[in-house]
């Protein structure tokens, strides 16, 4: 099957350099001028990633990522101008997966395309596994080195959401969202206090992986080479 792409910026010399390059690559490109035209598009195609612009008329692409995270399941890209970390900040609290700031060399987005087109395909997997750790969220085990693992329900929903994105960011709302639900009253030291006891149990029983937290922003799952 073919890889859709959405690119949603409102510079043509910007999609016409993105186009060439994501076709050259057997990519699907659709394009849309601004964040309304990139709306309508979702609703009415196939699409698997969207690069978008920060800076677009109409509606921005920080409110486009918000929308895209509310009704997709698919990995988005940020293309802007603002490097500065208050901009950053505020595109992974959008729900971004990645972050490219202009100018960029096409070949890097192609890379980080490559990379969440991966990352996406494990999210979706049962089974998620790096180096001796497997996490089976059909039986609720966690197996390392040949030991098996139960843990309490939240911390396992919890470990295997970061899990299945490696090296992405999870606010503390996102993730009380995505494992407590949004009727949930409880506010996001729950994230801190589940984060410690995962830390706790799993720090000196594998150097597979780490959860990592980003100042200011949330955690990150982050898989250990050998």
């Amino acid at each position: 099957m073919r890889i859709h792409i959405l690119i949603a910026d409102d510079d043509p010399h910007i999609r016409e350099l993105l186009r060439f390059n994501l076709h050259n690559e057997g990519y699907v490109v659709y394009e849309a001028e601004d964040g309304d035209q990139a709306s309508l598009l979702l609703e009415t195609e196939l699409v698997h990633l969207s690069v978008v612009d920060v800076m677009m008329p109409g509606k921005n692409g920080w409110e486009l990522c918000k929308e895209i995270r509310r009704h997709y399941d698919i990995p988005v890209i940020l293309l802007t101008a603002k490097g500065a970390m208050e901009d950053k900040e505020k595109g992974f609290l959008s729900g971004t997966d990645d972050y490219l700031v202009k100018p960029f060399e096409p070949r890097e987005l192609l890379y980080r395309i490559r990379a969440l087109l991966r990352r996406y395909q494990l999210a979706s997997m049962e089974v998620i596994k790096f180096g001796s750790t497997t996490i089976d969220r059909k039986s609720y085990e966690i197996s390392i080195k040949d030991e098996i693992y139960t843990i309490p329900l939240k911390e396992f929903e919890l470990l295997s959401q970061l899990a299945s994105n490696p090296g992405r960011i999870f606010t503390r709302d996102q993730l009380l969202q995505l494992i407590w639900g949004a009727d949930y009253e409880g506010d996001s030291r729950t994230i801190d206090v589940h984060i410690k006891r995962l830390r706790e149990r799993f720090s000196s029983k594998t150097d597979d992986f780490v959860i990592t937290t980003i100042r200011g922003l949330g955690y990150k799952l982050e898989v250990v080479d050998p």
